[in-house]
């Protein structure tokens, strides 16, 4: 039996054995950020309260009727469903829940607050084994049936708790009353911003064209990207004077068959959620359920409104499409050109910090020593990752030299120099035609 045995980290040791270390070659780091998550705040009826609920396409199908109280083709969705057109995750969440009331019988309180609460009916009938049979519609759907020798015997479900204290009597259908869905409030709006700052997402919305609503989810904005390097864009309704490449300003169109003019939110914050980094919505195709006729203007009017800063769609046949993939950046500085008013830059150098900020803290910080071979490496991931934007045609003309990562001011900090080139999608033709 040898005497000694086991790692090493130097060549140190006094017994005699074989020490032998185990290490796996070193993997190409691979954190490329996907995109397509976005935010919504609403005003909801049916929905659970103080709760940011994550939906994809899929759990929207599945868990539609318990969590807005109606089925999945239901025109109260069609928002929702508009943002699912080019989004793939959705953190929703109800913003009208301090000032709301749950509806209520002598038999139950419905679950949620809201008016869909009184759509709610129990029907309490006598059934072939002399016990109660007790049902929970909403409105002509059946939620839940249970037979009961009494009501202590009942159980919850996903629309009404019970009184279980009360005597069941029949009856052909009693409606639950003194539901409401009241508006919005400050304190609503800051508990959501609360909720969702430790969330990952590339859009956010206020469904609403109030100002008291939007700018302080404009503030959020500012902050989480600047001081916290969180990276998303906000998406608003005709706002102005934001002049910020994180806000995304919209309007000029009307909503048909009674949906709000603001609704298109829900499809813009899908459209920039889930657009990728290499590509962009100039002219790309309004292809949302909603019934919509947007404002036709001169071509004048619009040249106006792309330089203030407004994302504007326009009628291309019987279509309608992006007008330009901009933001509401208007005022261009040496440190903010021109350049930073189009969105695709944005997504190119969001998708950046965001992806060196991740290979940073997974693979370096507090486990590489801050030495010559230390920065090596972290120069090396950072030239792979931009060499993959490339490779996508996010960015162009890219060399290694373009990257130098340097010892910062004290032992412990590392400085990164990154020059980089964004690509944007073609959107005007000049072009000469020389006739003899």
């Amino acid at each position: 039996m040898a005497l000694g045995g086991g790692f090493f980290t130097s060549e140190n040791k006094v017994l005699p054995g074989a020490y032998i270390n185990f290490v796996s070659t070193k993997n190409i780091v691979n954190t490329f950020g996907e995109r397509g998550t976005g935010v919504i705040g609403m005003k909801l009826d049916w929905f659970p309260d103080d709760t940011l609920v994550e939906l994809t396409r899929e759990k929207l199908i599945n868990d539609c009727f318990t969590l807005f109280g109606c089925s999945y083709s239901d025109d109260e969705l069609v928002g929702i469903r508009d943002f699912f057109r080019n989004g793939s995750k959705l953190y929703i969440y109800k913003l009208n829940s301090s000032q709301s009331k749950a509806a209520s019988c002598k038999y139950c309180t419905a679950v949620r607050k809201g008016e869909k609460g009184n759509d709610i009916r129990i029907v309490i009938e006598d059934d072939l084994n002399g016990r109660k049979l007790v049902s929970t519609y909403i409105g002509k759907m059946l939620a839940d049936s249970q037979s009961v020798s009494s009501a202590a015997e009942l159980v919850g479900n996903s629309f009404v708790s019970w009184n279980r204290e009360e005597t069941l009597e029949n009856t052909r259908g009693m409606n639950l009353t003194g539901g409401s869905s009241d508006s919005i409030t400050g304190a609503d709006i800051e508990k959501f911003l609360k909720k969702i700052e430790s969330c990952h997402f590339n859009a956010v919305t206020i469904v609403s064209d109030n100002e008291e609503y939007v700018k302080p989810l404009v503030e959020f904005t500012k902050r989480m990207r600047e001081e916290v390097g969180k990276k998303f864009q906000c998406v608003v309704f005709d706002q102005s004077g934001y002049n910020y490449e994180g806000v995304v300003n919209t309007r000029s169109w009307v909503m048909k068959n009674g949906k709000s003019d603001c609704d298109i939110l829900f499809w813009l914050t899908g459209a920039l959620a889930g657009c990728p980094v290499n590509k962009s919505l100039t002219n790309k195709l309004y292809d949302g359920e909603m019934s919509i006729e947007f404002d036709q203007y001169s071509q004048a009017v619009l040249d106006r409104d792309i330089k203030e800063g407004v994302f504007m769609f326009h009628k291309v046949g019987d279509e309608w499409r992006v007008l330009l993939d901009i933001n509401s950046l208007t005022e261009f500085t040496e440190e903010k050109s021109e350049i930073f008013r189009d969105n695709q830059t944005i997504r190119v150098i969001d998708q950046i910090a965001e992806d060196i900020a991740s290979i940073f803290a997974d693979y370096y910080l507090g486990k590489v020593p801050n030495d010559l071979a230390g920065r090596n490496s972290l120069w090396c991931d950072i030239v792979k990752h931009h060499e993959k934007l490339m490779d996508m045609r996010a960015i162009e003309d890219f060399k290694e030299e373009d990257i130098v990562v340097e010892k910062g001011e004290t032992k412990r900090s590392v400085v990164v120099y990154d020059l980089i080139t964004p690509v944007n999608a073609m959107a005007q033709l000049y072009m000469k035609v020389t006739v003899e």
